[in-house]
């Protein structure tokens, strides 16, 4: 039965699924958003013999083990079979600085090594094309093979025999065998020098990167795989941020609860730049604000999608893939999101937010100033026209709008974040201007949302149902955490929405019935409101839990079901990782009282 214990490798181009036995069971190519040339992830058990993977097979294997190396992007998987006789599979995308410039190609590497005994192993190469309906076409090389029938062809150039490639037949590895899988061009050296060279280099990248964020001292770990899956999940051509690389795993067994997530929502963007910009590594938000401030040009004075292609596209027209079985069979397998359509007005405060921090940090390249300032007041005039009206909520309601509060919070979060920011630049007209709005606005949703009988803040104006993001109001500043009507509100929602030892978003009836699932960001919520109002010893003993999900190799998805604390929805989830990393930081022991 497949499930999520998976490994993510890319590097800010392309980004690929591992399974444990190294198989390549998702991989989108040539960019995040492409055609899965692996996508035995969402076929069926029959299909997969077939074709849409890539694998390697020890004759005999027995067992295995898969890991990252230390602080990087580079997974390594090893076998080894009943006669003692190993190996190990080591996969990477190349990221690395060349001639000024980051290198960072639309390409996988293998490399298949000898670690003990006379190994004997099966490759295979079976790329699929047009969302699984059928098998690409190959021509052969003298060092090559060369796939066709999707957007842009792919080449595989190896020092294997590139017939024992094709005809998929066992051989005896003496040592080890390299997979260059990529733009279908010569590559400039024997695969094993190249392969070998672009390890090395990307190994470094790696290492320096990590060693420039700045980790708590408690969860070291889970915090540098949290971080490094963030920056994969970002498309450096753009700036765009991919809520998750996969599609269609559904939130729950049997749901329909089916997304394509791998385009860049406005919100989810927002929580991504924030948790790195927590750790220093402010280089991912550098590159977004350039993908929203053309987003912002590009709409002039049209609304806000929540959520547009990574190449900024605003049609995200939804099909079904008819070829694809889906996760376990669950279909349907669903290509583009029809929540490019909804109104969903928080847009305008995480859009704001986003870019505030652009304002005060001195180390970034180009800091921002009056111009970026004129921009986001252009947000800040639609939230303050759209703060007290219906939408489709951050939970994405497709069949009703209401006044959600949320969506009103993060609308006076971006007025009281332009308040501020005028301030820093000198503009005292425009502060008094956005702080008149930002007050005006806090004191109908303290009026509005607030519900006398429950005790508590409620999800939409005048309503009587809790949801999960009700936890972040002071994250976001619009309560102190010591506010009683916060801390009554984290109470209430714990009674109505805990399920065990995790939060749902919501407990009503959608679009799909009611939820079954927990959101793991929302539990991570739950852990930080916990945190924010002196209950520390069980957020921490919450997060503990939490992290006892994640898979062999610390990536979480968006769901969890509460009972059997089986991950599903789409992989490996921005939100969640986004929630580690804060809940780490949050909790931890500080560095100077460590030791």
């Amino acid at each position: 039965m497949k499930n999520l214990d998976l490994g993510l490798i890319g590097n800010s181009r392309t980004c690929a699924l591992v399974d444990r036995r190294a198989s390549i069971v998702w991989w989108c190519y040539p960019y995040l958003d492409g055609d899965p040339v692996c996508c035995s992830l969402l076929q069926s058990d029959e299909q997969n013999a077939d074709f849409g993977q890539i694998d390697v097979e020890l004759d005999g294997s027995a067992e295995s083990e898969q890991f990252y190396e230390r602080n990087s992007a580079i997974l390594i998987t090893r076998f080894r079979d009943s006669a003692g006789n190993g190996i190990e599979v080591i996969d990477f995308a190349p990221r690395f600085y060349l001639h000024g410039r980051m290198f960072a190609p639309a390409m996988l590497v293998r490399v298949v090594r000898r670690r003990s005994g006379r190994p004997r192993v099966a490759l295979r190469v079976r790329p699929a094309v047009d969302y699984g309906r059928e098998r690409a076409q190959v021509r052969c090389g003298a060092h090559h093979l060369s796939y066709y029938g999707m957007s842009q062809s792919m080449r595989l150039t190896t020092d294997a025999s590139v017939s024992s490639v094709l005809d998929e037949r066992p051989f005896f590895l003496h040592d080890s065998v390299t997979l260059l899988m990529g733009p279908d061009e010569t590559v400039d050296g024997a695969p094993h020098e190249v392969g070998r060279a672009f390890y090395e280099k990307t190994q470094a990248f790696w290492h320096q990167w990590v060693r420039n964020l700045a980790i708590p001292f408690e969860w070291q770990e889970v915090v540098i795989r949290a971080a490094i899956t963030l920056k994969l999940n970002a498309f450096d051509d753009t700036g765009a941020i991919v809520a998750a690389v996969t599609t269609s795993i559904p939130e729950a067994p049997g749901s329909g609860r089916n997304w394509d997530y791998r385009y860049c929502w406005l919100r989810d963007a927002y929580f991504v730049v924030n948790a790195l910009n927590s750790l220093g590594a402010t280089g991912t938000m550098e590159h977004y604000l350039d993908y929203i401030l053309n987003i912002i040009a590009d709409t002039r004075d049209a609304p806000l999608q929540p959520v547009y292609g990574i190449r900024r596209e605003a049609a995200l027209d939804e099909r079904v893939a008819p070829a694809l079985a889906g996760y376990r069979g669950m279909g349907p397998v669903r290509i583009g999101n029809f929540a490019y359509f909804q109104v969903q007005n928080d847009v305008f405060g995480e859009a704001v937010l986003a870019s505030t921090h652009a304002f005060f940090d001195t180390r970034l390249e180009r800091p921002a100033g009056r111009h970026m300032f004129n921009d986001l007041e252009r947000l800040g005039e639609q939230a303050v026209r759209q703060y007290n009206a219906p939408d489709a909520g951050l939970w994405e309601l497709r069949g009703a709008t209401r006044v959600h509060t949320f969506s009103s919070i993060m609308c006076w979060a971006a007025c009281h974040r332009l308040a501020i920011i005028a301030r820093k630049l000198g503009l005292p007209e425009r502060e008094r201007l956005w702080s008149g709005h930002a007050g005006k606005m806090h004191r109908e949703i303290c009026e509005r949302a607030w519900n006398p009988r429950l005790g508590s803040f409620v999800s939409t104006f005048g309503g009587d149902r809790l949801d999960a993001s009700l936890l972040l109001m002071a994250e976001f500043q619009f309560l102190d955490p010591h506010d009683p009507r916060f801390v009554a509100t984290v109470d209430v929602i714990e009674r109505h929405l805990r399920r065990g030892d995790f939060m749902l978003r919501y407990d009503e009836e959608d679009d799909f019935g009611r939820p079954e699932t927990a959101f793991l960001v929302c539990t991570l919520w739950w852990i930080l409101a916990l945190a924010q109002i002196g209950r520390k010893e069980r957020a921490r003993e919450l997060f503990g839990n939490v992290l006892s999900r994640c898979n062999h190799l610390g990536l979480l998805s968006e769901d969890v079901a509460p009972d059997s604390g089986e991950l599903w929805g789409n992989f490996p989830q921005t939100y969640s990782m986004v929630g580690l990393i804060h809940c780490a930081s949050r909790l931890s022991i500080p560095w100077d009282k460590a030791y």
